[in-house]
Order: C-alpha cells, then sequence, then structure tokens
C-alpha cells in the first residue's frame, strides 16, 4: 500500500510576496479617488490635509483587503486554477497559505475601521455609514453568502465605491459638506476604474464561465463587454467639458484631455485582442486611470 504524502506547507512570506498579494498596480483606484476629491477641496478652499491623509490610507487598506480576499475566495471557489491567464496569485500558486491570506485580509479590514474611528470624529455618523458600506462591500465583493463578483455585481460595486463614494466622501471629510462639482467629479474617476474591471473580465471571460462566476461580459458576451469599456472611457472623457460647461469648474479642468494619447493603446487591444493578449492593456488602463487623475486633480485645483 502506498504511504499518503505528507501535505505540503506554503513556504514562509517574503517581502516580494506580500507585495505580489498586495496588487500595487491596482492601488491607483484607491489613490485617485482622493487625490481627486482632495484637489477639488484645495481648489475650493476647504482642503485639509490631515482627514485627506486618513482618507487615503483608509482606501489604501480597503483595496489590499479587497484584493486579498479576491485572492483567497477566487482560488477557494475555482476561478483561479493553474489556468489562469493573468498575474500570478499568491493563494492559488501556493506562495502564501489560504488561511493567512484570509486573516490579512480581515486585518486591513480592520485597520481601516480604525483609521476611519477619526474620521468619524472628523465627519461625524455619515462617515460610519461610508465607513461600513465600503469594508462590507470589499469583503462582499468574492466573500459571503453573495459575491458580488459571480453575480455581475462587480462594475457597479467599483463605480459607486471607487467613484461616487470615494470622491464625495473624501472631499466630504474636508469640507463637511459635499460641492456639486463632486459628484461629477466622481463619474470618470468610477468610470475609468470599471473599465480596469471591463478588462480584466474579457481576459478571463473562460475562466470565468467554468468557476460559475457571472460577470457581466459572461452574462451579455464579450462585444457587450467592449462596449462597456467604450461607453465608460467616453463617460471619463466627456465629463470634463461637462464640468466647464456647467460652470463647476475652470477651463483648467480640460487638461484631463490631454490624457487621450494614453487610452488609444489599451482601447485598441479591447477592441482586437483576447485572452492573455489583453494583460497589457490591463497595464495600459492603469497608467490612463493614473494620468487622467493627475490631469484632472490639477485642473480641478487651479481656478
Amino acid at each position: 500500500m502506498n504511504a499518503i504524502a505528507p501535505a505540503v506547507e506554503a513556504p514562509r512570506p517574503t517581502l516580494k510576496t506580500w507585495l505580489m498579494a498586495a496588487r500595487p498596480k491596482t492601488l491607483t483606484a484607491a489613490l485617485v479617488p482622493v487625490m481627486v476629491g482632495t484637489a477639488l477641496a484645495y481648489g475650493l478652499g476647504v482642503g485639509r490635509w490631515l482627514p485627506a491623509l486618513a482618507a487615503l490610507v483608509g482606501a489604501m487598506l480597503i483595496q489590499i483587503g479587497t484584493n486579498l480576499t479576491n485572492d483567497y475566495y477566487d482560488f477557494k471557489k475555482g476561478a483561479d486554477t493553474e489556468e489562469r491567464l493573468g498575474p500570478r496569485r499568491v493563494t492559488q500558486s501556493g506562495l502564501i497559505a489560504p488561511g493567512v491570506v484570509l486573516a490579512s485580509a480581515l486585518t486591513c479590514f480592520g485597520l481601516a475601521v480604525a483609521v476611519g474611528v477619526y474620521l468619524v470624529m472628523v465627519g461625524g455618523w455619515p462617515i460610519v455609514a461610508i465607513g461600513l458600506a465600503s469594508v462590507t462591500a470589499g469583503y462582499a465583493y468574492t466573500g459571503g453568502p453573495f459575491p458580488l463578483a459571480y453575480h455581475g455585481l462587480g462594475d457597479v460595486f467599483v463605480f459607486v465605491f471607487f467613484g461616487m463614494v470615494a470622491v464625495p466622501g473624501t472631499y466630504y471629510v474636508q469640507a463637511l459638506t459635499v460641492s456639486p462639482a463632486a459628484w461629477w467629479a466622481a463619474i470618470p474617476v468610477g468610470a475609468i476604474g470599471t473599465a480596469l474591471l471591463v478588462v480584466n473580465n474579457l481576459r478571463d471571460a473562460t475562466t470565468d464561465v467554468k468557476a460559475g462566476k457571472r460577470t457581466l461580459v459572461v452574462r451579455f458576451g464579450t462585444t457587450a463587454g467592449k462596449a462597456e469599456y467604450v461607453v465608460l472611457l467616453a463617460a471619463a472623457f466627456a465629463t470634463p467639458l461637462a464640468m466647464w460647461g456647467l460652470g463647476l469648474a475652470s477651463p483648467w479642468v480640460l487638461l484631463a484631455l490631454l490624457s487621450v494619447p494614453v487610452a488609444v493603446p489599451p482601447l485598441k487591444l479591447v477592441l482586437g485582442a483576447r485572452g492573455a493578449a489583453l494583460n497589457p492593456a490591463l497595464g495600459g488602463t492603469a497608467r490612463l486611470q493614473l494620468v487622467f487623475g493627475v490631469l484632472f486633480s490639477v485642473g480641478l485645483y487651479l481656478r
């Protein structure tokens, strides 16, 4: 009779491994909303650096916690396998034990709540609602009894929490009110963040079907996913024009349109490539998110 082989333990995580788990390239999704909300606040003379810094730290912790939760549950649910086309994942590849990944995710969410205590002291009870909703949604993105990403709600989650919540929320903790301009400024931030997810879903469509992950691309097809990407970028670039036309920002807001050339390479890939060939489009959309975010922030700050 063959002896049962002992279970292979995951190696001791290194700093490089933890950085891989945190997914630094995705952290622009947390940085840009805070940057835009803060730039608008300072442009309107109501900026405060300490609440802005706390908002940034909290957003980063929620983003990393969401990434780790996604890493853990996508492995457990079979979405991340040896067939994976995207960057290496620490749970699926055995670099960090699943229990450690989940515990680290919960730690990040706990630290985000701790940072939120200060923001509640600054902004009051509305921050309690925003903070609890953000942490809960971050975990529920792939975890819990109704994982949002597995039911086609990932796009809504990103647009709402990384756009319509994060930008006005950042503005609010500094000004203790929300300017109409903050709601408008949230649109392109949420749109480009969602476009990043669309690329990911287009690339993983085949493996997502096998895992029962019913993203919008899986539900409606790749043609609809490509159309969604185009509409999201169009909305992002139309918003600065709308804000200027409505008198909510100075002509400097049009600086954001200088990022159009950055959008061309990933757009071409999204419209013409599939599978692993879309990985450069993921990086290209992340670069667009950052470049647009910086130019948009400068335009909102200058009056």
